[in-house]
């Protein structure tokens, strides 16, 4: 039997707990309709990877804190001048010079060694930043790139679903024919197998939607039942000359510049190790009674003398290896401008393409389907129909295939920038 002050504190505790978990993650009810930026800030509050990234960096802060500080001292104990042979051997009292031994030493790494550990402890916090800042901007993308699969989809399956209403007249006129002795039986089942596989199309469009919902959930936890409006994907929310001018400030390019930080603060700790190290040692001896206790004192200094096949090929190491890093960045900047052009411009190529389905070649299939279906009923043949219909469905299957990469391109564009740099 559970006393009624403890059930108060375990519901106390479970409310504590919901509430923490309520502002820590962030959701939404499931009949409100999510846009694409409100889906993105969901999913960026409740991810396991920035999580994960934010851990990284408070290790990395964490190991700062010790970064150049001074090793932990030694306690030394033992004997000294033990006699082992002779008269008096194992004997502490046998000899004037035994002495019982108990001191303490520190090392004291050079002044440039530790702050050479402090730049490198540093330059990791900065890298641990920068990791975080381009697995913020891979999820952003991985959101939009589920948003706008679940988006496309529904535009899809409308397109599909406005010709039920053609495919239904089409089966009636042919049986009305039929009826009247006018048409053919070929001509009725050929309606049928139009309207048949119009929704075969629909259905493999239902399964389409079904994986784009579980793409969106993955990230909010939840099915959406309502997708906002979708933004203006003609327009970007930075300028596409900005963002190829932009090129250090983008994700990428800011991790490899922490690298580059990194290996710099490497070879100065590689520098720095050309410096003499230092240590100091007191301990107090004690002696047989009567005789005088002595306190020893010593101070130690490393010599690095032979710095041509140590410290200088450890140098040589972490200098190839920043030029290295350098390198390479360099090969990433420009990968990265070439990227952003190429996007940029097919971002435009396929803007030009939906405007021309949208504004003519989807006009234009939908008269010419709607003029053979009329001259069919007038008395003609069925078959320019047929060729109009499937050719209409062509059509609309491709603009919604545009309007899904117009669409994932300009994600790619518009979150490419930290967000305070993405504010339209």
């Amino acid at each position: 039997m559970v006393c009624l002050p403890f059930a108060r504190r375990r519901l106390a505790s479970g409310l504590a707990i919901a509430l923490v978990w309520v502002v820590a993650f962030p959701s939404y009810a499931g009949d409100e309709p999510v846009s694409l930026d409100q889906a993105i800030r969901l999913g960026v509050a409740q991810a396991p990877l920035l999580t994960a990234r934010d851990a990284d960096i408070e290790a990395a802060r964490q190991e700062a804190v010790r970064a150049g500080r001074l090793p932990d001292p030694s306690l030394t104990f033992g004997v000294s001048n033990y006699p082992v042979t002779g008269p008096g051997a194992f004997r502490l009292d046998a000899d004037t010079m035994t002495m019982r031994t108990l001191g303490v030493a520190q090392d004291i790494p050079s002044h440039a060694s530790r702050e050479a550990e402090r730049e490198l402890a540093d330059a990791q916090i900065v890298a641990a930043t920068a990791e975080r800042t381009v697995t913020a901007q891979n999820v952003r993308e991985q959101i939009a790139e589920a948003w706008i699969g679940l988006w496309a989809a529904r535009q899809k399956r409308d397109l599909l679903t406005a010709l039920r209403e053609q495919s239904k007249l089409a089966v009636k006129l042919t049986q009305a024919r039929l009826r009247g002795g006018e048409g053919s039986a070929a001509d009725a089942l050929a309606a049928r197998v139009d309207a048949a596989s119009l929704d075969n199309r629909l259905a493999a469009v239902d399964a389409e939607l079904a994986a784009a919902q579980a793409g969106l959930q993955r990230w909010l936890g939840e099915p959406v039942a309502v997708l906002g409006e979708a933004p203006d994907f003609d327009r970007l929310p930075v300028a596409s000359t900005q963002l190829e001018q932009a090129i250090d400030r983008q994700p990428p390019m800011q991790a490899w510049q922490a690298r580059e930080e990194v290996a710099q603060a490497a070879l100065t700790q590689a520098r720095a190790a050309k410096r003499p190290d230092w240590s100091v040692s007191a301990s107090y001896g004690r002696r047989a009674p009567g005789l005088s206790d002595m306190v020893m004192l010593q101070v130690g200094v490393s010599l690095p003398l032979f710095t041509r096949n140590r410290q200088d090929r450890g140098v040589s190491a972490k200098q190839a290896q920043r030029d290295a890093v350098q390198a390479a960045h360099e090969d990433a900047r420009r990968a990265q401008r070439e990227a952003v052009a190429r996007t940029v411009a097919n971002w435009r190529g396929w803007g030009e393409q939906v405007a021309r389905y949208r504004d003519t070649l989807l006009p234009l299939g939908r008269d010419r389907a709607t003029t053979a279906l009329a001259g069919y009923r007038g008395g003609g043949s069925l078959q320019p129909w047929l060729d109009a219909r499937r050719d209409e469905i062509e059509l609309r299957l491709a603009y919604a295939d545009a309007l899904a990469n117009h669409a994932r391109l300009w994600a790619a564009l518009a979150y490419l920038l930290p967000d305070a740099e993405t504010t339209p």
